[in-house]
């Protein structure tokens, strides 16, 4: 396994000593169990020993890795293809066109990611083969299981008749882990408590009365400035209730819950990582396994009930060893034993200035893969046709039938108008900013 070549393509100089402990565990098609915090590199230490597992000369889907959430599968496929390992790699999840996955099956992956629900319908539809996987993996599967899948899961380990590793990983410790996962003389790697891959945060409290923390939220976003920060709520209707008021006082900001079309939740995550907003208010639904780099704060608008939930909201943020602010937002009688109640106060009632805009803004595109379009393309269509420079056209998503480009946001009106007299690769596309 070309192992500095893969770490280089990733932008890493080495592995944690958990990826490095994880590698070593998984030799021989040894079982093992992964507990180790949101942000430590969990991703990575499974798609190692999973690509390890990869033999160029067979066809069929060799690898399964089962994921509560389709952000999360997203975000593995990204990582593995970021890796250009040459083994094809499919997502199935929830919300996606199944015809679409079906076709991607007819050519079997190396390696399939999916969320259980989608994953059984495909088995059940016979779209592609489970007798040619022989390696497991269950992300995030204590999460897995609170969001109810335990049936559907059971059912796929059921089909696996030629699986020889079943890798596990969790980011809270597990007191039993279910029969039908089928362990058996599995390692178990405990990293929960590794004081060296903890993330390095700052805790500050925002004493607020009930009917203005609206008004603190807004002076506090004003402190923080142009800062990639996500706000938590508990519950969607917290959600859309204070994105209306932010938005209202000339804030601008995206949201992120459940209760959200897929589409919608897809472009709300895009315009985050692109630059094109910096604040996102949101469930617990990202607190854990979404592709959401460099955040530098995390606002407890509503702090959670339990400890493990405030736990994964703070591993957002000062990921792999970077430093990172946490803000709780909280009245004077609040008071929640997993707090420490030494947590400095801090005072943002004189901040009022709003953050500038963000210096980029998401364009829509309506061609994707399908129409055999990809980043290479969008960017000299950008460059050459709307006359942008390189700096000017930020991160590119190429997705099955849309895609989205980051440009200068006071290029914008511009080049919109420049592109809408050209042909992209022949077709007419339409392009418009992207709501």
């Amino acid at each position: 396994m070309e192992l500095t070549l893969f770490l280089k393509n990733l932008g890493i100089d080495q592995l944690n000593p958990m990826q490095e402990s994880s590698l070593k565990a998984a030799q021989h098609f040894t079982d093992f169990v992964l507990l180790s915090p949101t942000g430590s590199g969990k991703t990575l230490a499974f798609l190692l020993p999973v690509l390890r597992n990869l033999d160029p000369n067979k066809n069929g889907v060799q690898a399964l890795v089962l994921v509560p959430a389709r952000e999360l599968a997203l975000q593995i496929e990204k990582v593995f293809k970021k890796m250009k390992t040459h083994f094809k790699v499919s997502t199935c999840y929830g919300g996606h066109d199944k015809k679409i996955e079906a076709n991607n099956l007819v050519e079997a992956p190396a390696l399939l990611i999916g969320t259980p629900g989608r994953i059984a319908d495909h088995l059940r539809a016979g779209n592609f083969n489970p007798d040619t996987i022989h390696t497991l993996v269950l992300d995030e599967f204590d999460k897995s299981l609170e969001f109810g899948f335990q049936n559907e899961m059971s059912f796929i380990v059921s089909t696996l008749k030629g699986l020889r590793q079943r890798m596990l990983t969790s980011a809270t410790f597990m007191d039993e882990i279910p029969d039908f996962v089928g362990l058996q003389q599995e390692k178990r790697l405990n990293f929960l408590q590794e004081k060296s891959i903890k993330p390095n945060l700052q805790f500050k409290k925002i004493l607020s009365a009930p009917e203005e923390k609206i008004e603190t939220l807004f002076h506090l976003i004003c402190k923080i400035g142009n800062q990639r920060t996500l706000i938590f709520c508990n519950h969607r209707e917290a959600v859309d209730r204070i994105s209306e008021l932010l938005q209202q006082s000339g804030i601008a900001r995206e949201s992120f819950h459940g209760g959200m079309l897929q589409d919608e939740r897809e472009k709300a995550l895009l315009k985050f990582r692109n630059g094109s907003t910096k604040i996102l208010i949101t469930t617990d639904l990202a607190a854990r396994g979404l592709d959401i780099p460099e955040v530098a704060s995390i606002v407890h608008y509503q702090l959670p009930y339990v400890e493990d939930a405030f736990i994964h909201r703070n591993g957002r943020t000062a990921r792999m060893m970077a430093k990172g602010e946490v803000y709780l937002i909280m009245t004077q009688d609040e008071d929640y034993p997993f707090l420490d109640h030494k947590i400095p106060t801090e005072d943002v009632s004189q901040y009022h200035i709003i953050p500038e805009a963000t210096p980029f803004e998401t364009l829509y595109i309506s061609v994707g893969k399908k129409d055999k379009v990809n980043k290479v393309d969008i960017v000299g269509f950008m460059i050459k046709k709307g006359e942008l420079a390189k700096e000017e056209v930020g991160i590119i998503e190429v997705k099955d039938k849309s895609s989205y480009v980051a440009i200068a946001r006071n290029k914008v009106k511009e080049t919109l108008k420049k592109l809408s007299i050209h042909k992209l690769k022949g077709k007419k596309v339409k392009i418009e900013i992207a709501k």
